[in-house]
Formats: structure tokens, sequence, C-alpha cells
């Protein structure tokens, strides 16, 4: 898909702050509020915006401990392969899961409260799943950068 350079900055406005009005998208723009609101229109319906969301600090809401977790499965067949995606799809402490090349099969980003927390989750949750055949967990020490933002 072939964006201009005022969709190109549109979607950087929106990406840092979606909650701005048409109208203060408009004046940063140089364009009128009804082509601003046409032009995310056309964004939206062509699934270039997927959704809106609000970002929320992890360390307010007692959710700071992040752990990466390399998973391993016993077979690859593709019943136990969409059985772990199903199954990981359920568990909230799981915010992102990546079916992945090399020595492992999945990468999971887990998020909770602390050590405490990650063990139980561990223990009651994703060692229940059926088909792992190893993990591998890593945790955050500090986080260097974080975006949700995409250079177009």
């Amino acid at each position: 898909m072939v964006f201009d350079a005022t969709d190109k900055h549109l979607l950087q406005l929106l990406q840092t702050d979606s909650k701005q009005t048409n109208k203060a998208l408009a004046n940063q723009l140089n364009l009128s509020v009804t082509a601003v609101y046409e032009r995310i229109r056309k964004l939206e319906n062509q699934g270039v915006i997927k959704r809106y969301v609000a970002l929320v600090n992890k360390e307010t809401v007692q959710k700071a401990f992040v752990a990466f977790c390399h998973i391993k499965l016993v077979k690859h067949a593709q019943d136990y392969v969409m059985r772990f995606e199903r199954e990981v799809a359920k568990i909230d402490e799981i915010l992102e899961c990546y079916h992945i090349s090399g020595d492992y099969d999945y990468l999971l980003k887990v998020l909770v409260e602390d050590m405490e927390a990650f063990r139980e989750f561990m223990v009651k949750k994703l060692t229940n799943i059926d088909h792992i055949g190893s993990t591998h967990s890593m945790f955050m020490i500090n986080e260097v950068k974080h975006t949700t933002a995409i250079t177009i």
C-alpha cells in the first residue's frame, strides 16, 4: 500500500495520541476537519488502522514483572501446534506469543506481579498445557525501549 506524506504524518500523530480530535489533527496537518475524517475512515476501512486502545502503565497496576519464555513442543504435529496455540490464547498473563524458528518453537511475553506470581503461572497454567517438552525463561532487568508505533 502506498501512503502519501500526509497519510504518514497522520498515522504518526494517531500512534502518538489517538485521542486527539479531528480538529487538532487538522490543525497539525493543515487540512480541513472533513479531510482528516475521510483519511482516517479510509485508513480504517483498508485495515491499516486495526483498532484503538489505551496503553496501561504496568507499574501502576502491579504487573511490572516481565518474563520471556521459550517453549519447545514434544512434537511438531499440526494437532499439537493448534492445541498449544488455542490454550495459550486463553491465558491472560501471556501478552504475546510468537511461533519462531530456531532451537525453540514459541516465544511468550508474560506479565505478572512478581516472581511468586510467575512461579504460580508456570506451575498452574503454562505447564498444564499438553505437549510442552521444555521451557526456558528469562526475566526483564530494565526496559530500554518499548513502543507500539510503527514507522511508515
